[in-house]
């Protein structure tokens, strides 16, 4: 089935809604949707709710490259994530403490070439009502383009900081097929996804087989 960015981009809102609002089943009518009116906001701003980063994405890219991460966790620097959604360019996350721990260790996430990660409590319900929403943002420090989609003059370089420095101790190819995931985010389809746009995913495509091919990694895996 071809991939369909607006239909993805409209069940993941979907999904977000239902877990983070329809279970506020204690919060009256105008609590409800002062919570939804402001999740919009940040969809609005930040981009649409998705599954999962590019592993190159700077809210997942401080990761050990042998053992590459396409989620907020603690194998890239976040403490105290839970009850958590995505979005392409931000996250929310609503633990029952009071949250500083996710504030502080956003604060001390190493400083990013392109992209400044910051952390800031939301003053509605999420999830439930003893929660403590805390937004996670990436402000990339050049407007993206009209689309939203992360050009690539931004994902290339970021691919290759990640993935060149691997031919010192790879010892197989992965192929296209094995690192969409790792490279388009997901959902995805064969060259694009919530992320990036057609031309941006067949550059990256190309430029993954070209760099396969001379060795440089090893066999190709089969």
């Amino acid at each position: 089935m071809a991939f369909r960015a607006d239909e993805a981009a409209r069940i993941g809102y979907e999904r977000a809604v239902n877990y983070l609002i329809s279970r506020l089943r204690d919060a009256d009518k105008s609590q409800r949707t002062r919570s939804k009116e402001a999740f919009d906001d940040i969809v609005d701003t930040y981009g649409p709710v998705i599954d999962s980063y590019p592993s190159w994405h700077p809210l997942v890219t401080n990761h050990d490259s042998r053992d590459p991460v396409t989620h907020p966790g603690r194998e890239c620097g976040y403490n105290g994530l839970d009850h958590t959604i995505y979005l392409a360019n931000a996250f929310i996350t609503c633990p029952y403490r009071d949250g500083q721990e996710v504030i502080d260790s956003v604060a001390a996430l190493p400083a990013h070439p392109v992209a400044t990660i910051t952390a800031e409590r939301l003053d509605v319900q999420l999830y439930q009502p003893n929660a403590n929403p805390i937004l996670v943002k990436c402000d990339w420090d050049k407007a993206l383009p009209m689309d939203r989609m992360i050009p690539l003059s931004l994902a290339m370089p970021l691919i290759l900081e990640k993935e060149i420095p691997c031919w010192r101790w790879s010892e197989v190819a992965e192929t296209w097929e094995s690192m969409r995931p790792y490279f388009l985010g997901a959902p995805y389809g064969s060259r694009s996804s919530l992320f990036v746009n057609q031309e941006t995913g067949q550059t990256i495509k190309k430029i993954w087989n070209a760099l396969i091919y001379t060795g440089m990694f090893g066999h190709i895996r089969v």
